[in-house]
């Protein structure tokens, strides 16, 4: 069960995880009121969620290109 809730959080960009790790609150709350506001609203926090998902990944990349300077 553990494995597959790492392989599932791995691809699911790790949005509720990093942003549960900012605030200090458990990410299994945070994803039950992601999926509730999400049925509450026709799914529309899904949005917010990809532009999250889009600035983990753009900022990971930016970090590193900064961290490791012989790369070209």
């Amino acid at each position: 069960m553990n494995r597959l809730r790492h392989i599932i959080e791995w691809n699911v960009f790790g949005v509720c995880t990093w942003l549960g790790e900012k605030m200090g609150i458990a990410t299994s709350t945070i994803r039950k009121y992601f999926i509730y506001i999400s049925f509450l609203t026709m799914g529309s926090p899904l949005i917010i969620y990809f532009f999250v998902a889009f600035w983990m990944n753009v900022r990971q990349y930016i970090w590193f290109r900064k961290r490791n300077p012989l790369r070209y």
